[in-house]
C-alpha cells in the first residue's frame, strides 16, 4: 500500500458489521416505531433507514427514483444532493417497515461482495467523496461515519441506545479527529501558540489533543498544559459534531478548564456535518 492507502480489510469489515447491527436494530421494529420522527428535519426512523439503503442502491450504480414536483420545495431540501436523498427516502415511505430491512439486507449483501472482490489498488483509486476529491477508500471511510451517525439517530429517536463502541464508533470518531484541526484553529479562532485537550469519556474513551503552531494540528499529546481542557461524554460530542444536539458549552454533561473562553468557542464550534 502507498502512505496515503487506506487499509481496505479494516474498512470493510467495519461496514459489515454497521450494516448487520442496523438490520438487526430495524427488524425488531414494529410499526409505529418507525414512524417515530428523528432529529433529522421531515424524516422518521423509516425515512432515516431508507436514506441508507437509498445511498448504498446509488453506489450499486442504480439510478434514483424521478423527484417529486414538491420535493424540492421541501423546507429541509437544501440542494441537489437533499433533493436525490429525499427521492430514495419517498420511494420507501408508502411500504412497510419490512420492505426496507428486506432491501438494507440485500443491498449491503452486494457492496460486501464488491467490496471484498475489490483489490487495495481499485480502493485506492481516485473518486469523489463528500468531503471532496479523494479516493474511494476515502469515500468508503466517510461511509462508516455516516452509517453509524444515522443508526444512532434511529436509536436516539427510539430510545434505544447502543453500538457505541467497538470498530464503527471508533472509526466514525477518527473522521471527526480529521477535522478537528479545522475546529479549533480556523472555526474556533484558537491563537497561536495555544493548545487544547478534549477528553472524551463513556463506552468510547480517548484523549484528544491540538497544538497551534502555524496551523492548529492534532498532535499525540502536548508539550505542556492544555491551555483550555474540554471533558465530554462520547455521545455527546458526536450529537454535537453532527448536528444532532446544539453545540453549547453550556451543556450539563461538557465542563470546560483553564481558559474557558477559549474552550466555550471550541464547543460552540463543534458542528461540523449534517
Amino acid at each position: 500500500m502507498s502512505p496515503a492507502s487506506i487499509p481496505k480489510a479494516a474498512v470493510t469489515a467495519a461496514l459489515v458489521e454497521e450494516w448487520d447491527t442496523l438490520a438487526g436494530l430495524l427488524a425488531e421494529l414494529s410499526e409505529a416505531e418507525w414512524a417515530t420522527p428523528t432529529a433529522l428535519p421531515g424524516w422518521s426512523v423509516k425515512d432515516v433507514a431508507a436514506h441508507v439503503v437509498g445511498t448504498e442502491l446509488s453506489l450499486t450504480g442504480q439510478a434514483s427514483p424521478a423527484l417529486a414536483e414538491d420535493t424540492r420545495a421541501k423546507p429541509h431540501i437544501k440542494n441537489d444532493i437533499g433533493a436525490i436523498n429525499e427521492a430514495w427516502v419517498e420511494s420507501f415511505r408508502a411500504g412497510p417497515g419490512s420492505e426496507v430491512v428486506d432491501r438494507l439486507r440485500s443491498v449491503t449483501a452486494q457492496r460486501r461482495a464488491e467490496l471484498e472482490a475489490m483489490t487495495q489498488e481499485a480502493f485506492d483509486a481516485d473518486s469523489w467523496t463528500p468531503a471532496g476529491p479523494g479516493s474511494y477508500g476515502r469515500f468508503m471511510q466517510i461511509r462508516v461515519y455516516d452509517c453509524w451517525i444515522h443508526e444512532q439517530d434511529i436509536r436516539a429517536a427510539l430510545g434505544r441506545p447502543g453500538h457505541d463502541s467497538g470498530p464503527c464508533a471508533e472509526q466514525s470518531l477518527d473522521e471527526v479527529v480529521r477535522a478537528l484541526g479545522y475546529i479549533v484553529g480556523k472555526k474556533a479562532g484558537a491563537p497561536q501558540g495555544a493548545s487544547v485537550s478534549i477528553e472524551l469519556e463513556g463506552p468510547t474513551r480517548r484523549s484528544l489533543h491540538v497544538s497551534v503552531d502555524g496551523r492548529a494540528t492534532v498532535v499525540p499529546v502536548l508539550d505542556g498544559p492544555a491551555a483550555a481542557l474540554i471533558r465530554m461524554p462520547f455521545g455527546v460530542f458526536m450529537a454535537m459534531v453532527s448536528g444532532r444536539v446544539p453545540a453549547d458549552p453550556a451543556h450539563p454533561e461538557v465542563t470546560i478548564e483553564a481558559d474557558t473562553d477559549l474552550g466555550a468557542r471550541i464547543v460552540a464550534s463543534l458542528n461540523f456535518t449534517i
